[in-house]
């Protein structure tokens, strides 16, 4: 077994160890955003509305509480312990993931940056669904 850090995203079910870390972890999630209170080895940390590519639980304990989940992003993994199970599903759902974030960091680039000189900002659609003036049916 290659202990290299493969592409993101790995399967559900790899055991990795991060940098750092003396314990590892099995992969369970994907896009987790945790909420409630996190921490790492300095103490608490502030996580409010922050994305992390795996969620994760200790191996081979597994997960006792559910506030034992594990949140961190591909590039804190230090080595492969045990690939997961992949197929043409899973390497499927990593080309989307990865794909979903690509967009995602650019649109928020975007937002950032401002629209572009000689273009006025793109403006949000509006659905009946979504629209200000819908009201909920009157019973």
């Amino acid at each position: 077994m290659n202990n290299e850090v493969a592409e993101k995203f790995l399967p559900i079910g790899t055991i990795v160890l991060l940098k750092g870390g003396k314990k590892e972890l099995m992969i369970m999630s994907y896009c987790i955003v945790p909420s409630g209170e996190a921490y790492d080895k300095n103490g608490k940390v502030e996580i409010e509305d922050k994305m992390f590519d795996y969620g994760g639980c200790v191996y081979p304990e597994g997960m006792i509480t559910s506030d034992q989940l594990f949140a961190f992003n591909h590039e804190q993994i230090e080595k492969v312990c045990y690939m997961g199970y992949v197929t043409d599903k899973q390497k499927e759902i990593s080309k989307i993931l990865i794909e979903g974030l690509k967009q995602r960091d650019a649109s928020i680039e975007a937002r950032k940056n401002g629209p572009v000189e000689g273009e006025e900002a793109a403006q949000p659609e509006t659905t009946p669904e979504a629209s200000p003036e819908t009201t909920a049916p009157q019973e």
